[in-house]
């Protein structure tokens, strides 16, 4: 049972096989068995490859199915079709497209194990290239944000260099009377004179002036600040938002990227290992010497195309025969007295009808 499924995924022509002997069965049994493993190779590696794309088992399970049959058919198609020749040149030239083909099965159907096996190692690429991304983001982000924030820092600042200003003019009026009162500035009276009245009373004006600049800047410095505290709010938001697309950078077209980034000697041995598997039915057909099965195939080929060129041949024949017997009968018949009355008969009639209705005709138009 189990032999009979594996000939079948060779190609082979079971009722030739049945016929010959039971090494020759077990040898297409094995290229078989070959093909059919090939293929759930290729059902696992698209599997994988598609749940990293769409992340639903059942889609991915359905659609690697699809992918396995497909490599199964193209296997089985390629290993039917090599034929043994009686010429080495002939054989390569036969194979060539096919071992083409077979390369890029093995390209297609290596990649997604090649990600699975470098899992972890593919992980910590994608984990660094996210922390660059988020850090890009961030700066990117920032720009947006800063200038109007440092812009409004600015004006902070200039709003309490200007209370700083009047304080300094402030504290430097109070000095200014106290110094008077005391008599060691000023007029050098001392006591509290005119003068110092005078002192006292633009002190206290500009005490007055402080304290309102310092009510008017107070509530701009607090307006200022609440915008830096929203554009702030602004930027954490946003850093947010994009974080999640940022964490969703692992999919199929990364994961190859950063398979890439890796050291390409593991991947190539592995490459070449299923370059190895799908190529070894061809291989092994193109090495072995025409077996029993190749002979019974040709035999029935040759049988299939002598037959086809024997019926051919019969219609080239029966054609030429054909013509040519026409062409005495016509021959002969053209020297028929009885057939040329006839036929001088029958002229004459039509160039009558011909005349009597060329006639009327003439006569109706007149």
């Amino acid at each position: 049972m189990i032999q009979r499924f594996f000939i079948f995924c060779s190609g082979a022509d079971t009722d030739i096989l049945q016929t010959c002997s039971k090494g020759e069965r077990n040898k297409y049994a094995g290229i078989g068995a070959t093909v059919f493993f090939t293929a759930v190779m290729a059902f696992i590696a698209s599997g994988y490859a598609l749940f990293t794309v769409f992340d639903n088992i059942l889609v991915s399970i359905f659609f690697g199915l699809i992918w396995g049959l497909l490599i199964f058919n193209l296997d089985r198609y390629i290993v039917s079709t090599i034929k043994k020749r009686d010429s080495i040149k002939s054989e390569l030239l036969q194979a060539a497209p096919r071992i083409i083909l077979a390369i890029i099965i093995a390209i297609v159907i290596s990649k997604p194990l090649e990600m699975k096996i470098f899992e972890k190692e593919i992980n910590q690429v994608l984990l660094e290239e996210k922390n660059s991304m988020t850090l890009a983001n961030k700066e990117q982000l920032a720009f947006q944000y800063t200038p109007t924030i440092e812009a409004l820092n600015t004006d902070i600042a200039n709003l309490k260099a200007e209370l700083t200003a009047k304080e300094a003019e402030t504290n430097a009026l109070y000095d200014t009377y106290i110094t008077e009162a005391e008599g060691t500035a000023g007029t050098g009276l001392l006591g509290k004179g005119p003068v110092y009245k005078e002192k006292r009373e633009k002190h206290d004006a500009n005490l007055l002036e402080l304290q309102q600049l310092k009510e008017v800047n107070t509530s701009k410095i607090a307006a200022v600040e609440a915008k830096i505290t929203s554009l702030n709010d602004q930027y954490d938001q946003a850093v947010v938002n994009s974080q999640p697309i940022i964490d969703g950078f692992d999919g199929l077209m990364a994961r190859i990227n950063a398979l890439n980034k890796l050291p390409w000697l593991p991947s190539f041995f592995i490459f070449l290992l299923f370059l190895a598997i799908e190529t070894a039915p061809i291989i092994a057909k193109l090495l072995a010497p025409k077996s029993e099965y190749d002979l019974k195939f040709e035999e029935g080929e040759s049988v299939v195309a002598t037959w086809v060129t024997q019926k051919l041949e019969q219609r080239k024949l029966l054609l030429t025969t054909d013509s040519h017997m026409n062409q005495q009968i016509y021959e002969d018949i053209k020297s028929e007295e009885e057939l040329y009355r006839y036929k001088r008969a029958k002229a004459q009639e039509l160039l009558k009808l011909q005349a009597d209705a060329f006639h009327k005709i003439q006569t109706k138009n007149l």
